[in-house]
């Protein structure tokens, strides 16, 4: 069964183009949001100065301060140069997540297209940093601690990150797909009497678990990649 999008009104834009055009959408307010945030932090001593009062400066801040208290828990001090990276990432899933809460929106999300080039760029990224960090020492990670065990241990770890991105996707889609269609069901059941707020709250809730899931695993691959441990 097919459901309405809004999108669905601008021309050109039919069911199989749906999340591409929540996508660009998504993009497009994304851009708004950061040029807003911009305004907002200012420039010089101002840009450096804690926000006294609530509003967009205040929430960036403690979006800062949230991703690089993970990256800290995660990586150690050595993580804060990817903070922007983190953030990115996080934003991008949590405000296409929070599209999918809007009625006749469907999130980018819930699309295997999206989730899976998440996956890619998460998995390209790590081994890019990996790479950077220990150079073609890197590749040991993929031996193992024997050398004995070499040959079959190679197979599991690319078969163990090959892997990665696909899980990634897979995780994100679905988890996002159940929680809108769960959402759906429920407010074609009880649509009045405060009762939706219930179940948008929920959706809230994981919208924001979700993205925060998979900025946490993005952070602990790129923390196995540029670890010293190995």
């Amino acid at each position: 069964m097919v459901h309405f999008n809004w999108t669905q009104l601008i021309p050109s834009v039919g069911h199989h183009y749906i999340h591409v055009a929540t996508l660009i959408l998504s993009v497009i307010l994304l851009i708004i949001l950061g040029l807003w945030a911009r305004m907002a932090l200012g420039t010089g001593q101002a840009a450096v100065t804690p926000a006294k009062t609530f509003g967009m400066k205040a929430m960036f801040e403690a979006l800062v301060d949230f991703i690089v208290s993970i990256a800290d828990m995660v990586i150690g001090e050595e993580g804060r140069k990817y903070v922007p990276m983190f953030a990115s990432i996080f934003l991008f899933i949590f405000i296409n997540n929070l599209l999918g809460l809007v009625p006749g929106m469907t999130p980018a999300t819930d699309n295997i297209n999206t989730t899976l080039a998440l996956g890619i760029f998460v998995f390209v990224m790590y081994n890019y940093t990996g790479l950077r960090e220990h150079g073609i020492s890197y590749l040991k990670q993929f031996l193992g601690p024997l050398l004995l065990l070499a040959p079959l241990m190679v197979i599991i770890e690319l078969i163990s990150h090959f892997v990665r991105p696909m899980s990634l996707g897979l995780r994100l889609q679905g988890n996002m797909m159940g929680d809108h269609t769960v959402l759906g069901l429920f407010l074609n059941i009880a649509p009045y009497y405060g009762i939706p707020v219930i179940f948008y709250g929920l959706g809230l809730f994981v919208c924001f678990m979700q993205a925060f899931v998979f900025t946490m695993l993005s952070m602990i691959y790129v923390s196995m990649a540029i670890s010293h441990d190995h």
